[in-house]
This record gives structure tokens, C-alpha cells and sequence, in this order.
């Protein structure tokens, strides 16, 4: 079995993670804003094809106010494209942090998931001949024991 998570996350190490998140939560969730799915979704989406309208757009506003609508506040305008342009290396952080915690998780959870499979297996064999004790742990384990579909644990147990 390849094992590649094979170095357990100190406690204390883990503690100075999730404070330094929770500092970092702490810090920007007055400038932040939630949104549903619906909205995430729907909201009309600034990405690379449109940065530079954006960008030009907002040089005019300076260069020729005439044409700015008067529903229209510039100073919004230019908090909202400073911001949308700062958050990049922020989100590119957080993404990675984010990446990372996930595939490490998604490892150890993977790993611990088939050493649970591998015993599992063994004492389903010791029961099946009878040795002592098997059999009570092979019930107790069968009602916790989800079955997605043979082919697939068989597929998974052979790897």
C-alpha cells in the first residue's frame, strides 16, 4: 500500500493553523460580501476578456466626465475595480492554502479508508474459518459498513 500521507499534522500545529485563519477572517470580514448561490451564479462576472474594458472605462471616467451617467458614483467605481484588481494574490493564497488542505484531507481520508477496507476484509476471512472473536467484530463493522457497489470496492481494494 503506498502510503502518502505518512506524517501526522501536530496538534499544535494544526491549533496555529486554524488561529491564524480565524485572525485572518477576523481582519477582512468587515470589507467582505457573501453571496448565495443564485447570486454567484447570476452576477455579472469581471475575468481576464474583460479586465481592460474595465481598466479603460474607469481612465475615461477621469479624462472625460462628461459622459459619466448621473445615477453613476465614480468613487464606487474605483473602490470596486482597486479592489477586484488587490484581492487577486489574496484569492491565489487562499486557493492554494485551500488546495492543499483539501488534497490532504482528501489523501489521509483515502489511505485511512482503505487500511479500514484491508482489516475489514481480513476479519470478513477470519470469520469465514472460524477464528475466535472475528465474528463479533465482522457484525459490528457490517452495520457500519456502506457497500456504493461491488464493482467499485473491488476495483478500489485491488489498487
Amino acid at each position: 500500500m503506498d502510503n502518502k500521507h505518512a506524517q501526522s499534522i501536530p496538534a499544535d500545529v494544526l491549533a496555529q493553523v486554524n488561529a491564524k485563519l480565524s485572525d485572518i477572517i477576523t481582519l477582512i470580514k468587515p470589507y467582505m460580501v457573501t453571496l448565495t448561490p443564485e447570486e454567484r451564479h447570476s452576477i455579472l462576472k469581471k475575468g481576464d476578456k474583460s479586465d481592460s474594458f474595465v481598466s479603460k472605462t474607469f481612465e475615461f471616467t477621469k479624462t472625460n466626465p462628461e459622459f459619466i451617467p448621473a445615477f453613476m458614483n465614480v468613487a464606487d467605481f474605483e473602490i470596486d475595480l482597486n479592489d477586484s484588481n488587490n484581492l487577486v494574490g489574496s484569492v491565489s493564497l487562499a486557493t492554494q492554502i485551500c488546495n492543499t488542505l483539501d488534497d490532504t484531507m482528501m489523501v489521509a481520508g483515502s489511505e485511512a479508508y482503505y487500511a479500514a477496507l484491508y482489516y475489514y476484509s481480513n476479519v470478513q476471512q477470519s470469520a469465514a474459518v472460524n477464528i475466535p472473536g472475528a465474528k463479533a467484530i465482522q457484525e459490528e463493522l457490517k452495520k457500519r459498513f456502506v457497500v456504493k457497489s461491488a464493482k467499485l470496492v473491488t476495483a478500489d481494494a485491488q489498487k
